[in-house]
């Protein structure tokens, strides 16, 4: 690789660590083509990626950035992976490690925050934005629907007072 390429490496690192919701390093030692493969397109039908970089590139990249202490992770063969998903990349590489032994996870960073093993598993165990607002629509509907059944309900009431009254009168 000549400068210009290695710049060109930086530069496209630096946006990934600047606008990915989470970044997730693992060690990939062993791995074959296909399972590399698989875990591409596991990450790609999130809306994530994976990348791997040279350690140094990734290290010099990171210089400035908040999550700048994560480059202690950066050593042997590590793959990155990351979405603009905070948990996406995390959920996806918690459930590949568990499959695949080879694929270890190292740590992380989410934002400004550097994450360790332990806490790309936490990123892992929360809900993802998708459920998160499918969360938020049933308890704003759920209300609205118990509005509708208490508006609903008085109507019938009447109703079924007002049948009574008439049943009791024709009798």
């Amino acid at each position: 690789m000549d400068r210009a390429q290695k710049e060109k490496v930086v530069e496209e690192l630096g946006q990934i660590f600047a606008s990915s919701g989470v970044v997730v390093v693992a060690h990939y030692a062993g791995i074959t083509v296909a399972e590399m493969q698989d875990l591409r397109a596991q990450m790609r039908a999130v809306g994530g990626s994976v990348r791997v970089a040279k350690n140094k590139l990734a290290k010099i990249a990171l210089e400035g950035h908040p999550a700048a202490k994560m480059g202690d992770l950066l050593t042997g063969m590590t793959v990155l992976s990351y979405s603009e998903d905070p948990v996406a990349a995390a959920k996806v590489c918690e459930a590949y490690a568990k499959k695949n032994d080879k694929f270890v996870l190292l740590g992380g960073a989410m934002g400004d925050t550097v994450l360790d093993q332990a806490g790309v598993k936490a990123v892992a165990a929360m809900p993802s934005r998708e459920e998160l607002i499918a969360q938020i629509v049933s308890c704003i509907g759920a209300p609205a629907s118990s509005i509708a059944g208490a508006i609903g309900a008085p109507a019938s009431n009447i109703a079924g007072i007002l049948k009574t009254i008439e049943e009791k009168a024709a009798a």
